[in-house]
């Protein structure tokens, strides 16, 4: 096992472990109940996770699949359920937040004074954390709650980053996966904050049970890398019908029309519009997101209208011609054995020619 995969696999998933325990710290300081804690159990499937990995693959990752991204939402979600549900009871504004840094750095130069004048070094860091410890704990809980959120995110797509990768997934593959990643944890930030945010949702238990239902829904979108990889094809005569040929040819386009539409922005849009139709929401915000997902849905099935119809003509003009339509990420093998396999017959052809040809000379003489 090579020492760098080992590394990434390591630490990647202790940022995973650690940025849990950070919200269920959060869950318990804010509950004030220390059962919790139980919530970190949880952690436990993902170092299994990891025993498993290191033990059968080596480190590497899965073709289609990420466990580790999936066990560290399994993690992390309850969390920010029980947090965003209680944050309704609390507010806070500006000026009472920058009150509580100052004082809290005046603590701090106190106890670094203190600890100067009478102990050791060792008493000295013990101070200090537990200032920075008691700071963290002033922080209002909207602000926690926010940075959970936003670091959440980000480590999903850095932590995809670290992963190693496996050996059907490319750079070029992963590259393309991450980019879209970063726009996608900014549009489900988007619509969780912008959301959530609103005086009329939180006052309404139900809405924010499903507004926080389609958001976890929308993040199972990450463990997956179908958005970037072809499914390939079968050379059997079963997997050359229209649908399996349009499937493999076009297999990450339709992914990501599929995410689009049934995961990301069609959930998005349904949501929003019942704010503004049932509940009669609007503000500024809430009506520029709707136009920014009814606009996305329009244009991807635009795209898989011409999609369908791109693969119609090319089949229809292949029966015109009487060829076979044969699926462009099907193996090679195939289309070397049939190849082979024409040029054996050229070269028969050659070797003994026609009998009429062979008999002309003897005719002449």
């Amino acid at each position: 096992m090579e020492l760098m995969v080992l590394l990434n696999a390591l630490v990647t998933r202790l940022l995973f472990v650690l940025h849990s325990l950070i919200g269920v710290w959060r869950v318990t300081a804010v509950k004030k109940e220390p059962k919790y804690w139980l919530l970190a159990l949880l952690n436990l499937l993902l170092c299994l996770e990891t025993g498993l990995t290191l033990k059968f693959k080596q480190g590497r990752g899965y073709k289609w699949f990420s466990p580790a991204i999936f066990l560290y939402l399994i993690c992390i979600v309850p969390s920010l359920w029980l947090l965003e549900i209680h944050h309704g009871t609390q507010y806070c504004g500006n000026e009472p937040g920058a009150v509580q840094v100052n004082v809290s750095n005046q603590d701090f130069n106190q106890s670094r004074d203190s600890s100067h004048g009478s102990e050791g070094t060792d008493h000295h860091i013990i101070q200090t954390a537990k200032v920075f410890v008691n700071q963290l704990s002033t922080i209002c809980e909207t602000v926690w709650t926010l940075a959970l959120h936003q670091t959440f995110l980000l480590l999903l797509v850095v932590g995809r980053w670290l992963l190693p990768i496996g050996v059907e997934i490319t750079r070029d593959q992963l590259s393309q996966l991450l980019l879209m990643f970063v726009g996608t944890a900014a549009d489900i930030l988007e619509f969780a904050s912008e959301t959530l945010d609103i005086e009329d949702v939180r006052k309404n238990y139900a809405l924010i049970n499903a507004i926080l239902a389609v958001w976890t829904w929308s993040m199972l979108q990450f463990p997956l890398d179908l958005a970037v990889q072809h499914i390939g094809c079968k050379s059997s005569a079963p997997a050359r019908r229209i649908p399996s040929l349009l499937l493999c040819r076009y297999s990450a386009e339709l992914w990501n029309i599929g995410v689009s539409l049934f995961i990301q922005d069609g959930p998005f849009f349904i949501v929003r519009s019942i704010l503004m139709g049932h509940f009669r929401i609007f503000n500024q915000m809430l009506v520029f997101f709707t136009a920014k997902n009814i606009l996305v849905v329009t244009l991807q099935l635009y795209r898989l209208a011409v999609i369908t119809l791109d693969f119609r003509a090319t089949v229809l003009q292949k029966s015109r011609k009487g060829e076979v339509c044969c699926c462009p990420c099907e193996p090679y093998e195939a289309h070397a054995h049939a190849t082979g396999h024409q040029e054996n017959e050229m070269k028969e052809f050659v070797a003994f020619p026609p009998k009429e040809e062979s008999q002309a000379p003897s005719e002449d003489h």
